[in-house]
């Protein structure tokens, strides 16, 4: 099989070289690769990249993510979360394609406790959140054959991330405030990227099995339980490193006001996914733990 992927140098993305090399030839774009255009800001080149690659399946990891920015600059995050992918989903029909494509749970308003599932009715509260449910819409409208993983609060050893910003911030400082009335569950990307190429083998087999999923770690936190657990964890991991903070103390969500409205509730129901493609979510401490090994 032939394997086109976008996105390659992002946290999803970077994962996905690895785990879609089993499945067949990758040839794997950024915005800035010279000799196919992966730059999403420019949907007919993207489209005309896919027309000549030919590709088996499209696996589509880029995105504009910067869920603040995009509020200042909402048609270039319609045009990076939306337009293109659906330019994209039309290219796969035509082809007979596969394309996967990744989702987000700011397509949900955040309300109530209970996880979210596939059928939930959509309500977004921000430009990032309208936008990546536009780009789920046009895949489903195009006829193409589709897997979409919504997914939420995702990490990687590779580049920022929450983890290793809370790391750095008890090395400087003795007193930590962090939000406690956002809840979710941390996800890898390395977890997003097996699930990802086992569900395409499954596909293979069961085509009738596309559509929409829920795809994170198991079990819930809030982001303060989860910087006091990393601050445990890198002790555990790391016993020589040396942290000043003291105190993780909780505090609202209106405490940081942002550009961007946060939902609260973030929990993502996986039944569906585990049960079609038989799998089992590990819990969001194990990626953790095991993220936090190989940075310390």
């Amino acid at each position: 099989m032939n394997i086109l992927l976008f996105g390659k140098n992002g946290q999803v993305g970077w994962e996905l070289q690895r785990s879609l090399s089993v499945l067949g030839a990758v040839t794997a774009l950024d915005f800035d690769s010279a000799e196919h255009c992966g730059d999403f800001a420019n949907p007919a080149g993207v489209a005309n990249t896919v027309r000549s690659l030919r590709p088996d399946i499209i696996v589509n990891a880029a995105a504009h993510t910067a869920v603040d920015k995009a509020e200042g600059e909402p048609e270039l995050a319609r045009t990076l979360n939306a337009t293109t992918p659906g330019a994209i989903a039309q290219e796969a029909a035509a082809l007979g394609a596969w394309l996967v494509h990744y989702s987000t749970d700011y397509v949900f308003d955040g309300s109530g406790s209970r996880p979210w599932v596939e059928t939930d009715t959509p309500a977004p509260l921000s430009v990032y959140g309208r936008t990546k449910l536009e780009g789920e819409q046009l895949i489903a409208q195009s006829g193409a054959q589709h897997l979409i993983l919504r997914t939420s609060w995702v990490y990687a050893a590779r580049g920022g991330n929450f983890a290793k910003t809370m790391l750095r911030l008890a090395q400087e400082r003795e007193r930590l405030t962090v939000i406690d009335d956002q809840w979710g569950a941390p996800t890898g990307a390395d977890l997003l990227a097996d699930v990802t190429a086992h569900a395409l083998r499954h596909l293979q087999r069961h085509p009738q099995d596309g559509g929409l999923y829920h795809c994170v770690a198991a079990g819930e936190t809030n982001w303060h339980l989860y910087a006091k657990e990393v601050l445990v964890l890198a002790a555990q991991a790391q016993p020589a490193i040396k942290l000043k903070a003291t105190e993780v103390a909780p505090v609202p969500t209106s405490a940081f006001p942002t550009p961007a409205v946060r939902p609260h509730n973030s929990r993502l129901d996986v039944t569906r996914l585990q049960t079609t493609f038989g799998l089992r979510l590990p819990h969001w401490r194990e990626g953790v733990a095991r993220m936090l090994t190989e940075i310390l």
